[in-house]
């Protein structure tokens, strides 16, 4: 580290940082503040009052706008919470935005002096990078290769994978008798293809996220407590529990994503991942080593043997290795100096 910074990290402000339940981006974003005030930096995070940080907290909004039903108009909540963090532009020497969805404080960056760093949390679709590029001297974070693919056009000043907190998830060496889906109910995450992966395989399948509407009427109906379980909506060392003891994480994703920290979480355990080659799936999976990349749903049902013999303990060191907190967080610190010069910027 060149020297302490003053950094602006300005989190989605849906709930709080970290969330009480999932929400993936709240929690990397908390990990990310408290590992940067770990290391000497002056951290404010705007994010909803009701958040926990070992940093400066700075909250336009008591709740998030999914805990509150009175802030109805979501874009205006994330615009005002960006706006408090540009509106003290002067205090920091650079400001980091997490974004949900597009990067609403992305036409504001030439409003002040400060280096304004963005990070999407999506996988944009190619209209939308078009007008990005309006601003083609704003620097982007990309959390893949896939989706630094996709921001073609843009400054993407560096790629860091997401990190997980692999002292919170720990390896358990014998699992269970069950496979798992872990994520939201929607078509794109491939639910369905998991059940059927399950009753080929002969195994029970658990599923574990928050019940929607495409859950109730397109998923349950497949629930019968025994070959197909509803573990509900789990989080923290409930979560933890659930993929440790699975035989194996079943990711047919049936849409590119840029990252899927399921996938980390998972073999953080020693849980390998049986998933579709389709966006960051890759990059995060190691073929016969961590898990199974197959091409298709049939591949991934007939490789499924051979990723459930894989060896755990290595799954377990080779994650620990590769997707660590501490490598995220100093990854992003040698962005901020990147982007401040070599030697740090003016303070």
């Amino acid at each position: 580290m060149t020297r302490p910074l003053r950094i602006a990290q300005v989190a989605p402000v849906a709930t709080s940082v970290p969330p009480p339940r999932s929400g993936s981006i709240e929690l990397l974003t908390a990990q990310l503040t408290d590992g940067l005030v770990a290391r000497g930096h002056e951290v404010t995070l705007f994010a909803a009052g009701d958040s926990t940080t070992r940093a400066t907290l700075h909250a336009t909004f008591a709740r998030g706008y999914r805990d509150d039903e009175t802030l109805w108009a979501w874009e205006l909540c994330e615009l005002m919470n960006t706006a408090a963090a540009l509106e003290r532009a002067g205090q920091f020497d650079v400001i980091h935005c997490q974004s949900e969805y597009y990067p609403l404080s992305l036409a504001f960056g030439r409003l002040v002096t400060t280096p304004v760093l963005h990070t999407v949390h999506y996988a944009p679709a190619d209209d939308e990078v078009a007008i990005w590029r309006r601003y083609p001297e704003a620097p982007f974070v990309a959390v893949s290769r896939e989706q630094a693919r996709r921001l073609d056009g843009l400054r993407v000043v560096g790629t860091v994978h997401h990190g997980v907190d692999t002292d919170a998830l720990p390896f358990q060496a014998t699992p269970g008798d069950y496979l798992l889906f872990l994520g939201r109910f929607t078509a794109g995450k491939g639910v369905l293809e998991a059940i059927e992966v399950a009753r080929r395989a002969g195994l029970p399948l658990h599923l574990a996220a928050e019940a929607n509407d495409y859950y109730r009427e397109v998923v349950a109906p497949f629930v019968d407590g025994t070959s197909v379980v509803y573990a509900g909506e789990v989080n923290g060392a409930a979560k933890a529990a659930l993929l440790g003891g699975a035989r194996a994480l079943l990711y047919p994703v049936q849409k590119p994503e840029p990252f899927g920290l399921v996938l980390a979480e998972a073999l953080a355990c020693g849980t390998p991942v049986a998933a579709l080659n389709m966006g960051a799936v890759g990059e995060i999976v190691d073929h016969d080593v961590t898990g199974g990349v197959f091409p298709t749903l049939d591949a991934l049902a007939a490789g499924l043997p051979r990723v459930l013999a894989l060896d755990r303990q290595v799954i377990r060191t080779t994650t620990v290795a590769r997707f660590g907190l501490a490598r995220m967080v100093a990854a992003y610190e040698a962005i901020y100096h990147t982007i401040l010069g070599a030697g740090g910027g003016p303070r």
